[in-house]
């Protein structure tokens, strides 16, 4: 593994474990601010942790129930000072139920999520 594999992993398995505590401000914490999510015919420009914070807040309800996720994470490409991840989620050992491009900027305190894309 390369130094940028490894701190990638790194990076979502405390994306994980704030998931799994359902700890909203800490994934907003790893959130860069700006920060763009795209949906299908929406996008989200994120120009404060708080509307990070209060989106996870508020989604807990979809987890309910679940208390471990498995990540596969593969790494889409690398430039300088960014990676793209291609991450598929599966919770309770179970099949996929999520796959996101996450496009990492690397800060002062490691990486933040600057775009989030759903993927197929």
């Amino acid at each position: 593994m390369t130094e940028a594999t490894d701190n990638v992993d790194r990076f979502f398995d405390r994306y994980a474990a704030a998931l799994l505590a359902r700890d909203a401000k800490a994934i907003a914490g790893m959130f860069a601010v700006p920060s763009l999510i795209l949906f299908p015919g929406q996008s989200v420009p994120v120009t404060d942790a708080s509307q990070t914070e209060a989106f996870f807040a508020s989604s807990w309800g979809q987890y309910e129930g679940i208390d471990s996720v498995e990540k596969r994470v593969d790494i889409m490409a690398e430039a300088p000072g960014f990676v793209w991840a291609d991450v598929t989620w599966s919770y309770a050992g179970g099949e996929p139920r999520e796959r996101f491009c996450y496009q990492l900027a690397e800060t002062a305190g490691g990486y933040q999520i600057a775009v989030l894309t759903p993927l197929a």
